[in-house]
């Protein structure tokens, strides 16, 4: 009977330490996990979203650069503490980084699916930058941004949207007068229906891709659209939304030296942003051989067109030049839910071609085009305008 005791409170022994073992271990994990929740080791990557940055030494007020770093940079994430990062760059240079500076993995692969999307889209035009603008994520000043493109730096414009501007340096409405007490009797004022409110501010951004592929959204307005300098001055206050070549034709100067000279296509909009539609206006530009001058060989005003332009230019067999565009059926227009790119609510194709400086409607698509009277409601007011000046 004793040695069966014996025996028990050896295995009890046995058991007791492995236990003892395991409790341990836990206190140690959750020492381990405090320190964790501000230190919380990490193989991911980040890329640099600002222009430039430096990484340091220490989180501290006072540190030393250890390395500079630029945007689209990746790094590789060592540690984390609160807003910063310790990073390793490719050079092996380690420091700690504000995590604001820097987008993650889900954002840069966000910006490589949008490049991917519209890697074979028709470029509407090219543009040039008048400063340094950061690439978005989607149309917006508050969406996520990466890409830093330099100022005078060319990009290709692949699509437009428009949508509410939302930034903090938005103009406010201006405050509304208080009206009078209302009186009774004879006097009293007929009252009247409340002003409607004022539409909020819009803004249009471009779809954009420049030399290196990168793709993302730019605010419109710091975007200057190249046109050839022959073509521009004939905007007549309206905005180029695009030029495109349709043919060459050779013209020979008084000295008897030949040029090839260029005739070209052109879509215009009114000058402001949050229009439904892309363009209302189109014109066609041939070459005068004779009077060594461009002349309107087709016109086309009230519409309202939409991206993408597709033109393919005269071939060298005689093959004429055509271009096809859509246009809106009636004066309803749709959005994209994501981009609010405008879009037809029944869309219609025109075609066309051009045969020597003549300028043929083609395609299935015959019928009577729409037009919404924006451009002769802007000419009216104009004259009416010049003619209250003149009186």
């Amino acid at each position: 009977m004793a040695k069966h005791r014996f025996t028990l409170i050896a295995f009890r022994k046995a058991h007791a330490a492995p236990k003892a073992l395991l409790v341990f271990a836990l206190l140690l994990c959750a020492a381990g996990c405090s320190r964790l929740h501000f230190h919380h080791h990490s193989s991911d990557t980040v890329y640099v979203s600002a222009r430039q940055s430096y990484l340091h030494d220490r989180v501290a007020a006072v540190s030393n650069r250890v390395a500079g770093v630029v945007n689209g940079q990746a790094l590789q994430v060592l540690d984390r503490n609160r807003r910063f990062l310790k990073v390793k760059t490719d050079k092996n240079q380690t420091g700690w980084i504000e995590e604001r500076s820097v987008i993650d993995a889900k954002t840069y692969a966000a910006f490589q699916q949008l490049a991917d999307q519209h890697k074979n889209d028709v470029v509407t035009a090219q543009a040039t930058l008048r400063d340094d603008l950061y690439m978005h994520l989607t149309p917006g000043r508050t969406a996520e941004h990466f890409y830093l493109i330099p100022g005078n730096a060319k990009v290709q414009l692949l699509s437009r949207a428009t949508v509410q501007r939302t930034s903090s340096n938005a103009v406010a409405p201006a405050p509304k007068p208080v009206a009078p007490p209302a009186q009774s009797g004879k006097d009293a004022a007929v009252p009247q229906a409340p002003e409607a409110p004022a539409p909020p501010p819009m803004e249009d951004w471009w779809l954009v891709r420049d030399g290196q592929g990168h793709t993302g959204w730019l605010l419109a307005g710091r975007l200057d659209v190249d046109v050839p300098d022959a073509v521009g001055l004939y905007a007549e206050g309206q905005h180029i939304i695009g030029a495109w070549p349709l043919a060459q034709v050779t013209d020979t100067d008084d000295n008897g030296v030949s040029h090839p000279i260029t005739e070209y296509l052109m879509a215009l909009a009114q000058p402001k942003a949050g229009l439904p539609y892309d363009f209302d206006q189109i014109r066609v530009f041939t070459w005068n051989v004779k009077r060594h001058r461009y002349e309107t060989a087709y016109r086309l005003r009230d519409i309202r067109g939409y991206l993408p332009m597709h033109v393919t230019e005269r071939g060298t067999g005689g093959a004429p030049a055509s271009f096809q565009f859509l246009i809106a059926g009636n004066d309803k227009a749709m959005a994209d839910p994501v981009t609010g790119a405008p879009r037809p609510a029944v869309p219609r194709m025109l075609s066309y071609q051009l045969l020597d400086t003549r300028v043929v409607r083609t395609g299935p698509d015959m019928g009577q085009i729409p037009t919404f009277g924006d451009s002769a409601n802007k000419d009216k007011k104009n004259a009416k305008d010049a003619k209250k000046k003149h009186k």
